[in-house]
C-alpha cells in the first residue's frame, strides 16, 4: 500500500551556551527530545563527543572569538531560540558582555532571514535574599516579584546584570529563568553532599554533622525537569505572553535541612543520625567541620521558591521524585557518573575546595 506524501515543516533550531555544564547539558539533551535542531557551544573539542552521542551538534569556539559564526551559519542561517547556560561569579559584567555579542550576532543574523529569537537567559534563585527557617509566621515563597537582594555579592551583580538583557527586545524576545539548586545524574552540589556522606561513614563515624539548623529550606528540583521547563516557554503558543519576563522553577515542594540530612543518614548507615550544629559554633574555638564552607551552602542557604508563574502559564511541573524521595536512585546514578570521570563532577569538587578555603 502506498503511503500518502506529507509535508513537514523543518524543525525549529535552538544555539545552546555552556552545552557541557551541569544545566546546559540538560536543556540541549530536552530540546532535541522535542524536536529540535541543536547545536552546542563547548570550548574544548574534547567535549564535543558527549555532544555528538546524545545527537547535539557541538560549535566549538570562544566567547573571546566569534569567527566559529561563519562556519555555524553554512549549517543553521537562523535559530529560533538561543539559550544561555554559562555560569560565572568571577566577573559577571565582563562575561556578560561577552555573551551579548554572541547573541547579538546570532539574533542579527536570524533577523536577516525573517526570525526574531527566543533568548532563555539563566541566572538563578540565589538572586533573592533568604527566606525564614521552615515553621516561622513570616515564612512565605519567593517569587519573580521579590526583590534582587541576593545574600552573595557575586549572585547580586549577576540578578543586576541578568537584567540587561530586556535591552535587547529589537532583536530577540528575552526570558530569565531562576532556577533552584537541582540534582540528577552528576547531581552538582548535592553530589558533593554524597560524597561527604560516604567519607563519613567510611572514616569509622556513627553521626552526620551538619552546619546550621534543621528547618532551613532545602528547594531544589531534578535537572531534567527543569530543562523541560525551558521548553514549555520555548513552546509555548503565545510569546506575548511569555517575553520580557522572569520565571522561577522549583519543585512542587521544598524540603528542609533536617529531612534531608536524616534521608542521607539512613541512606548511609550512619545510626547515630544526624546532628545540627548552630553556624556560630561551628566557627567556634573548636576544629572547623569538614567541608563547613561548602555544607553550610547547601544545608544553610534558606530559600523557598514559588514557581507557580511557570505552571500557570506553561502548564510546565516537575514529575521526578524530590532528593529524599529517591534518594537511593539518585546515588547510584551519581556514584556510576564518578565511575565514567564526569568532568562536571571534577569542576564542583574544584569550585568546593575555593568555598571551603574562603
Amino acid at each position: 500500500m502506498a503511503h500518502r506524501a506529507e509535508i513537514r515543516q523543518q524543525p525549529p533550531t535552538a544555539f545552546i551556551t555552556g552545552a557541557n555544564g551541569y544545566i546546559g547539558a540538560a536543556v540541549c539533551k530536552a530540546f532535541v527530545r522535542a524536536g529540535y535542531r541543536v547545536f552546542g557551544l563547548v570550548r574544548r573539542p574534547e567535549s564535543a563527543a558527549d555532544l555528538i552521542r546524545n545527537e547535539i551538534t557541538p560549535v566549538i569556539g570562544s566567547l573571546d572569538d566569534l569567527s566559529f559564526l561563519e562556519q555555524l551559519y553554512t549549517q543553521a542561517p537562523t535559530f529560533d531560540v538561543i539559550i544561555n547556560n554559562i555560569e560565572g561569579f568571577g566577573d559577571y559584567e565582563v562575561l556578560f558582555t561577552k555573551i551579548s555579542a554572541l547573541v547579538k550576532e546570532l539574533a542579527t543574523k536570524s533577523n536577516a532571514n525573517g526570525v526574531k529569537p527566543l533568548l532563555l537567559w539563566s541566572s538563578g534563585c540565589k538572586d533573592y535574599p533568604l527566606s525564614p527557617f521552615h515553621g516561622d509566621a513570616h515564612l512565605a515563597p519567593l517569587t519573580e516579584e521579590s526583590p534582587i537582594l541576593s545574600a552573595l555579592p557575586p549572585a547580586r551583580v549577576r540578578a543586576e546584570t541578568s537584567l540587561r538583557v530586556f535591552d535587547l527586545h529589537e532583536i530577540v524576545d528575552a526570558i530569565i529563568l531562576r532556577p533552584t539548586s537541582v540534582y540528577g545524574y552528576s547531581s552538582s552540589y548535592y553530589g558533593f553532599v554524597l560524597d561527604h556522606v560516604k567519607n563519613e561513614k567510611a572514616r569509622g563515624g556513627n553521626v552526620l554533622r551538619i552546619p546550621g539548623n534543621p528547618n532551613s529550606i532545602m528547594h531544589s528540583l531534578h535537572v531534567d525537569d527543569c530543562a523541560e521547563a525551558y521548553v514549555s516557554l520555548a513552546q509555548h503558543p503565545r510569546r506575548e505572553e511569555v517575553a520580557g519576563q522572569a520565571f522561577n522553577i522549583s519543585g512542587y515542594r521544598y524540603e528542609t535541612a533536617g529531612e534531608t540530612a536524616s534521608a542521607l543518614a539512613q541512606e548511609y548507615g550512619l545510626s547515630g543520625g544526624v546532628e545540627f550544629i548552630p553556624v556560630e559554633d561551628a566557627q567556634g574555638k573548636e576544629a572547623k567541620l569538614e567541608n563547613q564552607g561548602a555544607l553550610s551552602l547547601v544545608f544553610y542557604f534558606s530559600q523557598w521558591v514559588g514557581s507557580d508563574k511557570i505552571r500557570k502559564v506553561t502548564g510546565w511541573t516537575d514529575k521526578r521524585g524530590l532528593f529524599c524521595e529517591n534518594l537511593h536512585v539518585y546515588r547510584l546514578a551519581y556514584e556510576a557518573e564518578q565511575q565514567g570521570g564526569h568532568e562536571n563532577i571534577n569542576l564542583i569538587n574544584n569550585r568546593i575546595h575555593l568555598i571551603n578555603q574562603s
